[in-house]
């Protein structure tokens, strides 16, 4: 199965550019080859491909029901390393294994303090691709620690390394929340007044187990988890 992107509506398909392009000069596809496409919203079409110059345009032979969205949602919030390329590998499998929804958040101890979203977004539209997912996660904006938890009123809760508080296990969440929301701080951990002030605003301490795992690994061992529990 072909997986692309475009735009869907109730009587046409129109490919993105750059994916008519990759059709076009690196798969080296030919007229009439079938491919599959999706609107990222849970649309997904069949269809045959016809070629003019460098444009491509879709005879529809198939419309599939539209795909519904799981109950289960998974939010991680998490600091963005310094190595961009560790980040961007936990999108990629953080993606694959279906988490619904990221935000990079800055921390006392953050290092990139600068991050290109639509770069991003662009890693997860390809993750989709590969594992076939109809419904893009979504990836917000740089957001400051306390703007961003200040927000939210449950089901909120913290990874960190402090063994003096009290933490509740990832596979005790993942029983009995429908759509946690998992905090991930930096490599130098989460400060221990943003520990402090995360508990008085009630967010829950989360365990990960005993290996002091780094973020991007915290990460993906969270969406893995997540995956497992409801999915596999």
């Amino acid at each position: 199965m072909k997986l692309f992107i475009g735009d869907i509506n109730s009587y046409e398909v129109k490919l993105r550019e750059e994916e008519q392009h990759h059709i076009l000069n690196v798969l080296r596809m030919t007229a009439g080859e079938e491919i599959y496409i999706t609107d990222g919203k849970g649309n997904l079409v069949r269809g045959n491909i016809n070629i003019s110059g460098k444009k491509i345009d879709v005879d529809i032979q198939e419309r599939f029901d539209e795909e519904a969205k799981s109950e289960y949602k998974l939010h991680i919030a998490i600091a963005p390393t310094k190595n961009i390329d560790r980040f961007e590998f936990f999108v990629e499998k953080s993606v694959e294994l279906g988490i619904t929804e990221i935000t990079p958040i800055i921390c006392k101890n953050s290092e990139r303090k600068i991050l290109k979203v639509d770069k991003i977004q662009k890693q997860i539209e390809n993750a989709c691709k590969q594992s076939l997912k109809l419904h893009f996660p979504i990836i917000n904006p740089f957001t400051p620690l306390k703007e961003f938890y200040q927000k939210i009123n449950q089901n909120i809760y913290v990874a960190h390394c402090y063994k003096e508080y009290e933490k509740v296990f990832l596979n005790q969440v993942l029983d009995q929340v429908l759509d946690p929301i998992i905090l991930i701080g930096p490599e130098g951990d989460f400060s221990k007044k943003e520990i402090e002030e995360l508990y008085e605003h009630k967010v829950k301490g989360i365990d990960l187990g005993r290996s002091r795992l780094r973020t991007e690994t915290a990460g993906i061992f969270v969406s893995a988890a997540f995956y497992y529990k409801h999915f596999f």
